[in-house]
Formats: structure tokens, C-alpha cells, sequence
């Protein structure tokens, strides 16, 4: 049939070729997902998994691959030893790991895997969306290495749950999402971090701030400042906390409060919390807004929130507020301003009878610093703001930039050219710097650096 439907190819016309050589592709993997399928189950009748889970993982991984070898020469379907190999390896990534997702986890050089159907997974690489040539069976098979993520974490997906936040062992992000909201099949959304998280030097080298605002960061968090760190979706909002985090000194005690527990802290006395979902009768849920409350009974130094996105930020800002100085949390905003007014949006949700301006002077007052983050068109993350909250003026929150990214072109190559230009103010918050025994010099506040 092939040898036909090529024979009647007109040689002038190659995107015909092209399509007769996709539908070969297409055929050709087909083949090689259901054979890997028949091994799989064919393991799975001979070797005990359970028990297999009491060994050691390297024995077990090679007592199967011994056995799999044997199980590929027993198969008709003729195959090279690379082709052997191959299905091996990934027979045995289905039963120890997460199947046709374990090679692209094993890439560091990956920042995000994103499954949009079986047949379609694209990663982010260097800040660019890449087409990948890793396919699942069927949606069925989605579902199952959906099950495995989640299960890890104890937490479920089915159909009066399609919705779910995990992380993997690495500290991963997890989103899932199944039919019925998903349209087409599973979704599975996986936010990478690596294994040592980038330290504030690496974002230096990386000119995602200049050394002199580095500086002063570090100074603020030195002197317990309150520090709200906001962005968009993938600008490097936890990245830059963890960076940030890292200048808490040995001797406090901080608190961490997640959605999904994905925070890389240095520190030795680090008590982590994680929220919890509802079980399969609706009850048993923990939000964040319980454990920022039970962490204020906890003898937090700091404490330190993942993502502030609903009614916890009233009890953020109280905290912040009654001796828990020094607190670090993420929002999502464009600018500090945005900022400011999901904060007021958010405290509104929690108390509807609190007046604006109340919900204004707790801001005002708790609320120190805005670092703002933001993924620039060529893929790198810069700070792009640093804001000082001063105060009320009148019925208004003001404030003040300390530190601008602005923005002046793209090179031919694609790069984004800007520069960080300090306003040359000096912030109201330097007396408390002082107080705390550090002092800045000039160059902190004048130093342009351009992006070229």
C-alpha cells in the first residue's frame, strides 16, 4: 500500500511527499506505542510490582531490564538493538517514573512541559516554546501518568474533582485538568525549578538585576522590610523569592505557607505548610488563609506565603502589621499599581464591610516594598520595578519608584536592549536601614546599567 500511494506521488509536488511522510511517522510510532503497551502488560503478569517496590530502585530497575530483554526477543516485531533499547528504557520509565515524560524531566535545560493533547507536548527552552516529538498512546494514558503525579501527594483527580495542584519530588509545579472541563482530553501543565535554586549572583550574571538593586534588596530584607513581590505567570515570582529568601539569617525561624509546596529554602529552621483539598465529600478543605492564621501561633520570625491570590492577604497584612516584620509574599500584577489594587480586591473578599480607605492604611502601613518581575519578549526575566510604598495621601495609597527597566529596543537577534535607570531618590525607609546598622552607599541609588 505504501509502495502504491508513493508510486502515484507527482515528483513536482513535496507537500504531498511531506504529507505521505508524516502519515508514515504517524503509523510507524503508533506501532511502537502499542508494543510497548503489550510489554508493559506482559510484565506486569509475570513480575510482582508490589514487591518489587520493597527492593532497592537501581536492583529493581535492572532485575526488569533483564527480564524486558527477554520479553523484547520473544516478540515477531523485528527490531534493531537501538529500537531494543529503546523500548526497554521506556517500559521501564512507565513503571518507575512518569513514561514519555521522564526524558524531558531529565532535561535541565527545560523550564516548562506543556501537554496540550496525547499527540502534543511542547517545553519551553531558554524562554522559546519548542514542538516535541514525545507523544502519549491516548488520553486514557495521559490520565494514568496524571493519577501517578498526583497520588504521590496525596491528592486525587477524577470527574467531581477535575481540577488539581501537585508537585513532583523535585519541587515541580504541577496543573491538571480533566474532562469534563477539559474539551479535547487531559491537560497537564509542569513548571520546572531546578535543583539548586538560582541564587541572587546567578541573577546578577544573568542581568536580571543590576549588582547596586541586588544591594539594596538585600538590605531590605536585612532590616525586615515587607516585601510584596508581583508579576505575571512565568516572570520568576518564586525565583525571586527564593533569591531574596536566602539573605534571612540563620537565626530566624520562618514560616512558609503554599498552595503547592514548591519554595527552596537554605535555611535550617524552615517550617513548611501546604494546603490541603477536599476529600471526596466536599469536606476537609485547608486554605491559606487557615494556616496564615494558624502560623501566627507558630513563633514565626517571618513568614513567608507562596502566592497571595484570595482572602489570606487580610491576615498577611495584619501579620505584617503586629510584629511579623520582614514578611515576603507574591502577587499577580503588571505594575506595583496593579498591585496595590488586587491587594485592596483581595482584602475586600475577606471583610465586604471594611471601608476602602481602612483596607487602604492596613496596605499602606504593612506593606514596605513592591519588586516588580516581568518576562520580557525574548524570554529573560528582569526586574523591572523597585517601589517604595510611602504612605496616605489623602484617600490615595502613594508611592514611589526607586528603580525603573526601560525599555529601548530589539537587537536583530531578538534581544530586548533597555537599561535600569534609578530615579535617584533616596527611599523614606533608609532611616530603618540605618537603624539596623546598614548603610548604602550613593552608587546604590544613581548607577545606570544598560542591556546591550
Amino acid at each position: 500500500m505504501a509502495v502504491g500511494i508513493q508510486g502515484n506521488l507527482p515528483r513536482n509536488n513535496p507537500n504531498e511527499a511531506n504529507w505521505v511522510n508524516r502519515l508514515f511517522q504517524a503509523s510507524e510510532n503508533l506501532e511502537h506505542q502499542e508494543l510497548k503497551f503489550i510489554l508493559h502488560r506482559k510484565l506486569l503478569e509475570r513480575v510482582n510490582l508490589e514487591l518489587l517496590a520493597t527492593i532497592d530502585t537501581e536492583s529493581a530497575r535492572e532485575d526488569l531490564r533483564v527480564i524486558l530483554s527477554r520479553l523484547v526477543d520473544e516478540e515477531k516485531t523485528p527490531l534493531s538493538m537501538l529500537e531494543k533499547e529503546r523500548v526497554t528504557q521506556e517500559v521501564l520509565d512507565e513503571v518507575f517514573g512518569l513514561g514519555p515524560l521522564e526524558p524531558l524531566l531529565q532535561d535541565r535545560t527545560i523550564s516548562d512541559i506543556l501537554v496540550t493533547t496525547p499527540y502534543l507536548v511542547v517545553v519551553e527552552r531558554n524562554g522559546r516554546l519548542e514542538r516535541t516529538s514525545v507523544q502519549f498512546k491516548d488520553n486514557a494514558h495521559l490520565l494514568r501518568i496524571i493519577e501517578k503525579i498526583v497520588s504521590r501527594v496525596g491528592r486525587r483527580v477524577d470527574e467531581s474533582s477535575p481540577m488539581v495542584d501537585a508537585r513532583l519530588p523535585d519541587g515541580s509545579r504541577v496543573n491538571a485538568i480533566i474532562p469534563p472541563l477539559a474539551v479535547d482530553g487531559p491537560l497537564l501543565s509542569i513548571r520546572r525549578f531546578g535543583r539548586a535554586p538560582l541564587t541572587p549572583d546567578k541573577l546578577v550574571a544573568n542581568h536580571s538585576v543590576t549588582p547596586e538593586m541586588m544591594e539594596l534588596l538585600k538590605a531590605c530584607v536585612r532590616a525586615r522590610l515587607n516585601m510584596v513581590i508581583s508579576g505575571g505567570t512565568g516572570s520568576g515570582k518564586t525565583t525571586l523569592l527564593n533569591a531574596l529568601s536566602s539573605f534571612i539569617p540563620e537565626t530566624e525561624r520562618i514560616v512558609t505557607i503554599e498552595d503547592a509546596a514548591e519554595l527552596q529554602l537554605n535555611q535550617w529552621h524552615v517550617a513548611r505548610l501546604e494546603t490541603r483539598p477536599p476529600n471526596v465529600e466536599g469536606k476537609g478543605a485547608i486554605r491559606q488563609r487557615e494556616l496564615v492564621i494558624n502560623a501566627l501561633r507558630m513563633r514565626p520570625d517571618r513568614i513567608v506565603v507562596g502566592e497571595t491570590r484570595g482572602e489570606e492577604a487580610i491576615d498577611m497584612l495584619q501579620a505584617m502589621n503586629t510584629g511579623h516584620d520582614g514578611s515576603l509574599t507574591t502577587i499577580h500584577a503588571n505594575t506595583p499599581r496593579d498591585g496595590l489594587g488586587r491587594l485592596e480586591v483581595m482584602v475586600g473578599m475577606a471583610n465586604a464591610n471594611m471601608g476602602m480607605r481602612a483596607i487602604r492604611q492596613q496596605i499602606a502601613s504593612a506593606v514596605d516594598l513592591f519588586v516588580q518581575v516581568s518576562r520580557m519578549s525574548d524570554g529573560t526575566r528582569r526586574i523591572t520595578h523597585i517601589t517604595e510604598c510611602v504612605g496616605m495621601e489623602g484617600e490615595q495609597v502613594t508611592t514611589q519608584d526607586l528603580y525603573n527597566f526601560i525599555k529601548t529596543g530589539i537587537s536583530q537577534d531578538g534581544r530586548v536592549l533597555g537599561r535600569f535607570q534609578p530615579t535617584g531618590v533616596r527611599p523614606r525607609f533608609y532611616e530603618r536601614l540605618v537603624a539596623s546598622g546598614i548603610r548604602l552607599p550613593a552608587s546604590v541609588f544613581e548607577t545606570v546599567m544598560e542591556i546591550s
